[in-house]
Formats: structure tokens, sequence, C-alpha cells
């Protein structure tokens, strides 16, 4: 139906396209000598989605003046209503411009004709097609070029949180180059999969402008179960696993087309061999053409191995797997007997710690349903969206990156087979409605006992999926200088061994995030926590270092500054290599960290934690910030204005629109000496601020302030105390959680 439709559509704009030229040619517009209408790009392929533009080149011989023509030409097309991209280009200068540059030339292989001079469209595509061949070795690296950028800046069809149906990789855009690949005579692809993919993404992309109401190829969403009604799925969430099927099956076919034009065009042009070039690699497994097949006379059920060693080998040597190995494997070949014997495990292990290779023979076992007899557990998450904005991928390719990043790290642990395995099951419990890491752990142990792993690794598994978050969430959002936070750490993973392999899983599992989950701070800050925890497990006293330890002197001069002059501030910064360090020193005073949380948050210099201790009769505070310029001495000019009253930071605030309310939690257990307050809510500056004016109001001061931003939600946890230093009673602390619940639900984003 919707291919009808699209062809209905195509052929009401080749009539208007006719009448047009007709109306300002006299006589039959198909003898028309030197002039012709050509439709190019999706028009072109007869492609109209329903508000697609018109792309149509008025296309003549050099030297005919067309000038007039185009004039009544576009504007008839314009007065309909139609949105026309168009161009009047001579023959010679089309053709020359196609050479140069491959974007024209990838537009004009799929042009078509539709009045005026047939002779002259003919030519355009004989000549295009011509040069497209002959200039195959160097246009096509361009190609590469550009997809690989485009792929970097749209993000993958089956991943991206808001995909684009067009541009992201494995969308029509790509369906697209596949076609010109195979016209350059370069490669073949497997048509069938291809049309039937590429069909079915128009569809989408009709029903996607159907449920809009204009143009666009981006899914919001909001939009998908709209989208999802119209394509006749169930809901949301089977509209999205639709769509992302069809961009992981075109994904995979164009990885794999582009491995074979590299094998084409990296091999000098000689005449071919009729008998395949067979180069053993392993027991029944060999290379040829680039890619790795079974060995000859190989029988595909004679081994339970077979898949598992043709699957390593490729992704170590990144290498093809062959698409039709794997799936005769799949359909012909035996899995390993369950559980799995030690020679499996190790070719699984060199399988996921083989690093960027892993990446297409992994699509390749997907897509040839080899992965399914090897890994059933992989259909729980297999295209399942992350709930986080943070993450760049769905729930399965996140594992398939954690893999490869973890790969980088075996060196720092004893155990690379059981970190490999933490690295592709930790996030199994996603999609369960519970936390994940708790649903997790018990289909973790399962599958490592699968797998082969005896009890006590099994256990590790478990324990590692379990705190698989410990790190990165107690190193940003506690105070490293308690005792409590390393306490804490301690007796969850409860030996060096296991602290090591978490701490390779954290920094990997981060990485393979986005690239604002690894920063430099939390990497710091990560660093020191796994330092301090591993003194702790080996019966050592924790040395200061990594993150700044203990108070620093006030400078002498500076002090002698301080005592001469109670107003006085001193300000010092220090740039570091994730930020800067901002060291303020004054008289001790109520409300002091609270002014200075206030002068930053106006300066729009993003905090990440927050230090204070009073040192002899000065207070003193060091504060980790984001941005690594920073002014002193607008720093100390606005603390003064807010210290004498001439800038009240109250009134740079506005009432909330329509927000969740925040969340504010006392953490009893978290600490000894202080009462730690976690608060959860929506990014925004202002809100450390706003918190250390609640508590000064109440006469209590912070020690400490850790910031940490998760997509849209902020967690910032604080130390809080009283003004002699000691814990607040429960009390004071309770009328302290709900002081800072009343001031946040008050405020808003400040006014800069």
């Amino acid at each position: 139906m919707a291919a009808a439709e699209r062809t209905g559509r195509t052929a009401a704009a080749d009539r208007l396209c006719e009448s047009a030229l007709r109306s300002v040619l006299p006589g039959d517009t198909d003898t028309a000598p030197g002039i012709a209408l050509v439709a190019v790009g999706g028009y072109g392929r007869g492609e109209l989605a329903p508000f697609s533009d018109l792309d149509v080149v008025l296309l003549h011989e050099d030297g005919v003046d067309v000038r007039a023509v185009a004039a009544g030409v576009w504007y008839p097309l314009w007065d309909a209503r139609a949105d026309v991209d168009h161009a009047v280009r001579a023959l010679p200068e089309v053709v020359a411009t196609a050479r140069a540059d491959v974007r024209v030339a990838l537009g004009l292989l799929d042009a078509r004709h539709l009045a005026g001079d047939p002779s002259l469209t003919l030519r355009l595509r004989s000549e295009v097609l011509a040069h497209w061949r002959r200039d195959a070795r160097r246009q096509l690296p361009e190609l590469q070029r550009l997809v690989t950028a485009r792929t970097e800046r749209v993000g993958e069809l089956a991943h991206a949180a808001v995909p684009d149906l067009k541009e992201a990789y494995g969308g029509l855009r790509d369906a697209t180059v596949m076609k010109a690949l195979v016209a350059s005579w370069t490669v073949d692809v497997p048509h069938t999969d291809l049309e039937r993919s590429r069909l079915a993404l128009l569809d989408v992309r009709d029903e996607l402008h159907a449920v809009t109401g204009r143009p666009g190829d981006r899914v919001a969403p909001e939009v998908w179960a709209d989208l999802g009604r119209r394509l006749g799925l169930a809901d949301a969430a089977a509209a999205q696993r639709h769509v992302r099927e069809i961009g992981r099956r075109l994904t995979h076919l164009s990885r794999l087309t582009w491995r074979r034009v590299e094998a084409a065009l990296d091999r000098p042009v000689t005449p071919r061999r009729r008998v395949p070039d067979l180069r053993p690699v392993g027991r029944g497994v060999a290379v040829s053409s680039g890619e790795v097949v079974l060995a000859a006379r190989t029988d595909p059920g004679g081994d339970p191995h077979l898949l598992l060693r043709a699957a390593a080998e490729a992704a170590e040597r990144s290498l093809v797997l062959s698409p039709v190995t794997a799936a005769r494997l799949a359909r012909a070949g035996v899995p390993p007997p369950e559980p799995w014997d030690e020679e499996a495990r190790n070719l699984l292990t060199r399988l996921l710690a083989a690093g960027p290779g892993l990446l297409e023979v992994w699509e390749t076992l997907e897509e040839t349903g080899a992965l399914d007899a090897l890994l059933p557990e992989w259909q729980r998450v297999r295209l399942l969206p992350h709930a986080s904005v943070v993450h760049r991928f769905t729930v399965d390719r996140h594992l398939v990156e954690t893999c490869m990043e973890a790969a980088r790290l075996i060196r720092r642990v004893g155990r690379p087979d059981v970190l490999m395995a933490a690295a592709l099951l930790h996030d199994l419990g996603k999609g369960t409605g519970q936390d994940h890491s708790v649903a997790g752990e018990p289909l973790a142990g399962a599958a490592a006992a699968r797998l082969g792993f005896d009890e006590r690794e099994q256990a590790l598994v478990r324990r590692l999926v379990r705190h698989h978050l410990l790190l990165a969430e107690t190193a940003t959002t506690r105070d490293l200088e308690d005792p409590a936070t390393v306490a804490l750490v301690v007796e969850r993973l409860g030996d060096v061994e296991t602290l090591d392999l978490l701490a390779a899983l954290t920094e990997a599992d981060a990485r393979a995030t986005s690239a604002k989950a690894w920063t430099g701070w939390r990497a710091r800050l990560v660093d020191d926590l796994v330092r301090r925890s591993r003194a702790v497990l080996e019966g050592r006293t924790p040395a200061a270092g990594g993150a700044r330890v203990g108070p620093p002197a006030v400078p002498d001069g500076a002090r002698t500054a301080l005592r001469a002059d109670p107003a006085a501030v001193h300000v010092a910064v220090e740039r570091t290599g994730h930020g800067a360090t901002l060291t303020m020193s004054a008289h001790d005073r109520v409300g002091l960290i609270a002014d200075t949380a206030a002068v930053l948050a106006l300066l729009r210099v993003g905090i990440r934690s927050a230090r204070a201790w009073v040192e002899e009769d000065l207070a003193v505070s060091t504060w980790e910030v984001a941005e690594p310029s920073i002014d002193p001495a607008m720093v100390r000019q606005r603390l003064e204005a807010v210290r004498s009253g001439r800038l009240d930071p109250r009134s740079r605030l506005r009432p909330p629109a329509d927000r969740l309310p925040p969340s504010v939690l006392l953490r009893p257990d978290a600490s000894a000496g202080a009462a730690v307050i976690e608060v959860r809510m929506e990014d925004r500056p202002g809100v450390v601020y706003v918190v250390c004016r609640a508590l000064a109001d109440l006469g209590l001061s912070v020690g400490s302030a850790h910031v940490s931003t998760l997509g849209p939600q902020a967690v910032d946890v604080f130390y809080v105390r009283e003004p002699g230093g000691e814990a607040p009673s429960a009390a004071r602390a309770g009328a302290a959680v709900h002081a800072i619940e009343a001031a946040l639900s008050a405020t808003a984003t400040l006014d800069a």
C-alpha cells in the first residue's frame, strides 16, 4: 500500500513537471533539442514521501540559452505549491561536477528523465555512470570518509535516542550508498535483504510524515506510539524495535559491503583465480579474500567449537566473519555442550577481548542467528533502549562497546576471562523494572554457570554485576576523606582481586556510555577511591594523594591581609587537566559557603565538589570546577557584593515551571561524623547555593559537597555539621532535609 502511494505521488509530480516544461516549449517537448528536465536523488528513485521536495535539474546542451525556459518552468511548479530544489546546468558542467564531488555523483546516479530531450538524459546517465566506474578507486575512499563523518555526527539508526531515518548510519542514505557501490562494479550486496530493508524504512518515513504533518526524518520520543499504530504495531516499544531492527540490518550490510570494498581496492588489478585462495588460520577455519570461512572439507557438525573459533579468529584479525559461513554454522553446526568446557570458554574470552574487531563479527553473529545458540540471554537486551539519555547506544550495543573498552584494560587484572564475562553481562537486568544491578546479578550468575565458570568464578561475576556502579557513584557523590566511604567499598567487595576487576569494569562501562561519563575528573576520583580501598584491603593506612587532602596553608601574605581587614577575601585559581581548583580564604562566618556557591552559579561556573574547614581563625574552602578559566578578581568582587547586600542571589531566582519535585534524602549510614544529605533534581545552576543557603539559615555548616550529573539529573551530596564540627542530631538533620526540600521547591533557574 505504501509503495503504491509513493508511486502515485511520483506520477503526480512527473505530470506536474512535464506540464511545466510543456508550457514554455512549443510543440512536442520530447523532441525539444538540447533541453531536458531530469529528476535526481530521491525523486529520481521514485521515493517521494508525503512532504518530500522535488530535486529537479533543467539540463541543457552547452551553448543553449535556457534562461527564459527556466523561469517559465519553475514558476508553475511554485504556483502549484511544490517544494522544489532546482538547478539549471549544462551537460558538461554536470558531468565535471560529478567527477569532482562524490555527493553530486550519488544524486546523479539516480537521474530519471521527466520531459524534454530524452537523449540528453541518456547521455547524462551514461557518462556519469561510466565515470563512476572508471574513478571508483579514487572516489570510493572519499565516499567512505563522508559516511564515517556522518556517522560520527548523527549516530546509528539502531541506537540513537532520537534516530534520523535518513542520515543516521543504517538509514536511507546508506541504503542509497550501497546501491551506488554496486553500480561501481567493485562489490555486490545481498540485493533481497537490501531492498526489503530499504522499502520497509521508506514505509516508516511515509508514516512519520503522516503523523507529524511535516517533512523531516527524526523520530522524536513522543512520536513512537502514533507511529506504531500507523504501522500496525502494538505500541511505542514495538515501533522502536521495528525501526531499530531495520537500522541494524542495514548497518550490518553497510559495514560488510565497505569491508569488501576495502578488500577489492587493496587487491592488485589482475585476472581472478578460478580456485578460491584458502589460507588456514585455525582448526577447520581459513581466510579467503579477507573473510574467515570454513576450511575445505570441514564438517560443520563435527566440532562444537567451530563457530566460536571462526568468530574469534575473525575478530582478532579484524577480518569479516563470512555471513554465509556463520549462517551455515548456525544452521548445521552444534553448540558447545553445557556447561561449556575450557576450550569454548577461552575462545569466547578471545572473541570478547579482540578489541575493535569484535563489533562487526558480533553483528554478523546476530544477523545470521548464530548468536542465539551461543548466548540465548542476549534476547533479553536485544535492541533495548536505555532509559538514560547519557547512553549513546541501546543496551546490547553498549555491552559490546564495554567489551571493546575492557579489552584495553585486561593487563590490569589477573582474571581477564572474568572481566570480559562481566563486561558482557553487566546490564542483563535492564528492562526488568527493577534496579538493574540487583536484577542482573542472578541472571549473570546463571549465564556464567552455563559458560562453564566454577562456583567461585560465578560468585565473582555476580558480585561485579551487582556492584558495577559502586565505584563511580561513590567516588563522585561521597567524601573520600570520610573513613565510612572507603569502609563501604571494602565491605561490599571484600578483596583486592574484586576491586581491581571492578575498577577496570567501571572504566570500560563509563567509556562505552559516553564521553561525559568518563572525564578526567571522574577518573581521578575513582582512582583515588580505588587506591584508598586497596590500602585498607591490604592492611595498610591510605596515604595522602590523588584528590587534594587536608587544608593547604593560607599564604603568609594573604593571611596578614585577611587579619588586617575582616571583610577581605583571598581567591586563588589553579588550572588542572579537567578544569580548575579555586581556593577561597576569608574570616569564618555563617553562610560563607552559600555565598561562594551563589557567586559561582551567577558566573555560570559548574561546581564538581567543594571542601571547607577552619584554619586557625580563617575559613578555607576549595572548589573543584569544570571551567579552567576563572577570574579571581571577579569572584572577589561578586562575593563582596553578596556579603554587603548589594547583590541578593535570592532575587535572581524565579518559581519553577512544571518539573518533577526534588528528592532530598538523609543517608544515615554514610558517615559517622556528619549528616549526609543527598539531593536529586534537574541539573541547573544554583542548586548548591540554594542547599547551602538553607543550611546556613539553620546555623548548619557544609564540610564538603559532591556534585554529579547523570543526564538531565544532578545528584548532589552534602556532608553537614554543626558549627563546632560535630554531627547534627537526628532532629536537626531531619529539619535540614525539610528546609532543603522547601527551598528547592520554591526556586528554579538563575537569571544571569
